[in-house]
């Protein structure tokens, strides 16, 4: 106000002063032409009226002088005023900048302090000069940010201030940057933020089947040590809980509370793992976080999807969804046993009723494809490099599907997998033609076929991509645990990570469709051989079911000694087997295995080298990695004490506990450092 009150008060007298300047010009030429007038009459008058004339003449150029005297005097004093009214204007400018209520400065070209105000000095550098100090050095702020339309926001003592900086001159030699406090709306934001309620689902996994064979005092314990558990978990908290079921709560949780919980990594599964049931099995929890929804209701929405993840990666884990992307916690435990066949059947029969209608009386009315007639082709594709896992059970549901549509086919490369023999044995014993390859594949493709993708849901892992991507019509079939990008959309999917292997899956499928379909003694051997490759010939991750599907395949006339042979391998792959173990060296009870020589079974050796560093004593994880074309590969086993899933995760790859892998664009010893690094970080967070 005293600024702008100045200048105008100055402007004012520059105007009244200009205005008599100008009056007084005037007057002076009215004179100098009067003269003019009185002299061009006197040339033609008579002498008498001559000597008045020039008496006339010489009171004009009196007044002339005095007329042009006073205009000289009066502009030396124009120029005195002018300087007089910009001194005050400059100085009531300091004074204004001076005690301007918030942190001012001015700065050279150098980003070097020229000039500063009370303010900055009182709240932002008060205990030195601050002149010819650098302004990088004082604060964390961004020049280029600042000079923009809405600045730069920075913290300076504990207060939060918007940087905003323009150019003094026209040279940019001077900038002035001033800082607009904006703490009361940082802190309002800040705390609207800390109180936002998530969305917490707390799952206990299998719990029907924990209590089933409990007694009643036994069960009545555990419920008692989950309620328990479920108030240490709200210590301290304004939480509330909500027990839904018998075992599943929801949790309403602030912002502020939730994060000490992430901070933690969910104590509360180390805790919950501590609950026996009979003193026998430990008790696990799946948990989905709901935090980035704008309202409760897609709080929960979020939630859910957080909790089918878990549950898909074989529960004892909570997930938590950031800026996009799920964080996942736990996941030690092993998955439970797929013993409950309720899930699978009811999959069997929506399968089969896709592929045809109405062959399942209870689904009647559920339609595949856009006319409802069902597909007359289905392809069948595994993973890359397909194992007697993915090619064995694609075998068996091809010979399945045979009896129930006009065509089916495995699309497999013959020349890049790991179940050769596999391939050529049921090439000689089966009169049908099984299968294919991916460019045979991708021209038998249309809208009347039906993809089933079996071993795997990743779509950076399929045998054909190119299949993949133009397929509208997909069905997937895996035992691994879920990831969050997986192939989509999908008809129909059964990812069922409790499950030892595809194979067994798919022999739990096809003897739930019973007469209507059939399978031949070969493709029964093709399943138990895959059966019998990711169980380590009934060792690993075997439950009741796993046992039960071999009973079955047993009973379809499949002959383990022909099995076996398909595992058989030729010296030279058992020579580089042995290299490879030979190279082997310890890691925080991880075996590290590596080679940097290509051959053409590095694979079948680097994952059978990789199951054999399981068998030295205190070694708990093995992992066994090769160079290929640019591209480091890991694979990763254990025992169930250690889980490779999320150490490969932390790599890009992936799998389940027991077994896992993935790729990197590296070097082996820039891989060897990656993967020990990776391994202190789980241990760090698997610490007890």
């Amino acid at each position: 106000m005293l600024n702008r009150n100045g200048n105008d008060k100055g402007r004012a007298e520059m105007k009244g002063t200009n205005n008599g300047f100008q009056i007084l010009l005037d007057l002076t030429i009215a004179v100098i032409a009067l003269s003019a007038l009185i002299g061009a009459f006197m040339l033609h008058s008579t002498p008498t009226k001559s000597d008045a004339g020039s008496v006339l003449i010489l009171i004009s150029c009196i007044c002339t002088m005095l007329l042009l005297l006073e205009a000289f005097v009066f502009r030396n004093h124009n120029k005195k005023q002018i300087a007089k009214i910009s001194s005050m204007i400059s100085k009531t400018e300091r004074d204004s900048l001076l005690h301007f209520p918030a942190p001012c400065i001015i700065i050279d070209g150098h980003c070097r302090i020229m000039w500063y105000n009370r303010h900055f000095e009182r709240y932002v550098y008060p205990d030195e000069e601050a002149y010819g100090v650098s302004l990088l050095e004082l604060m964390n702020i961004d020049m280029k940010e600042a000079f923009s339309r809405s600045g730069c926001q920075i913290c300076l003592s504990k207060r939060y201030y918007i940087a905003k900086a323009v150019h003094t001159d026209n040279k940019n030699e001077l900038s002035m940057v001033y800082f607009e406090d904006v703490t009361d709306f940082t802190e309002l934001r800040y705390d609207a933020y800390q109180s936002h309620n998530s969305v917490i689902i707390i799952v206990i996994d299998n719990f029907s089947d924990l209590m089933s064979n409990s007694r009643e005092s036994e069960k009545a314990h555990v419920v008692v040590e989950i309620e328990k558990l479920m108030e240490r978990f709200l210590e301290g908290t304004t939480a509330i809980a909500k027990k839904v079921s018998n075992d599943r709560f929801y949790v309403f949780m602030e912002e502020r509370f939730l994060s000490k919980k992430i901070e933690n990594r969910f104590k509360i599964l180390q805790e919950a793992r501590e609950i026996k049931v009979g003193g026998r099995t430990n008790v696990t929890l799946s948990i989905g976080v709901g935090r980035e929804g704008k309202g409760l209701e897609e709080c929960e929405r979020l939630a859910k999807q957080a909790l089918e993840l878990c549950q898909g990666r074989g529960g004892d884990q909570a997930a938590v969804r950031e800026n996009g992307e799920f964080r996942f916690f736990g996941g030690v435990s092993n998955a439970a046993d797929n013993n409950n066949r309720v899930k699978i059947r009811i999959f069997a029969e929506t399968l089969l009723e896709i592929i045809k209608p109405g062959s399942v009386e209870s689904l009647s009315n559920f339609r595949s494809n856009d006319d409802g007639q069902g597909f007359r082709k289905v392809l069948i594709m595994g993973h890359r490099f397909g194992d007697l896992d993915s090619i064995g059970s694609a075998t068996g549901l091809c010979c399945a599907l045979k009896k129930i549509v006009p065509e089916c086919f495995v699309v497999v490369n013959r020349e890049q997998n790991l179940a050769k023999t596999l391939i050529s044995y049921i090439e000689e014993n089966e009169i049908a033609n099984y299968y294919i390859t991916p460019e045979e594949g991708y021209d038998k493709l249309d809208g009347d076929t039906l993809l089933i993708v079996v071993d795997t849901h990743n779509p950076a892992l399929v045998e054909s991509k190119e299949i993949i991507n133009i397929a509208k019509n997909i069905v997937v079939i895996d035992h691994h645990r879920r990831m969050v990008n997986g192939i989509e959309p999908l008809i129909a999917s059964c990812l069922e990570p409790g499950a030892s292997s595809a194979a067994e899956l798919v022999t739990e499928i096809i003897e739930y469709w019973g007469d209507r379909t059939q399978l031949s003694v070969h493709a029964a051997e093709a399943l138990l051989a895959g059966i019998m490759l990711d169980t380590k010939n009934f060792v690993m991750k075997t439950g009741v079911t796993t046992f039960e599907t071999a009973a079955y395949l047993k009973k379809k006339g499949a002959d383990t000694i022909a099995v076996k042979k398909m595992f058989a391998n030729s010296i030279e792959t058992y020579h580089q087997k042995s290299a490879l173990i030979n190279s082997a060296y310890v890691y925080r009870k991880c075996a590290i295995a590596s080679t940097e020589e290509s051959f053409s079974n590095i694979r079948i050796a680097a994952s059978q080298a990789a199951d054999e560093l399981l068998g030295i004593t205190g070694v708990n994880a093995s992992f066994v990695m090769y160079e290929q074309n640019g591209t480091v590969n890991i694979s990763a086993r254990s025992m169930g004490q250690f889980n490779v899933q999320i150490v490969m995760e932390a790599l890009g790859g992936g799998g389940h506990l027991t077994m896992a892998a993935t790729q990197l664009k590296t070097t082996i010893p820039a891989a060897k450092q990656m993967l020990t690094e990776a391994i202190d970080e789980y241990i760090r967070n698997n610490t007890k």
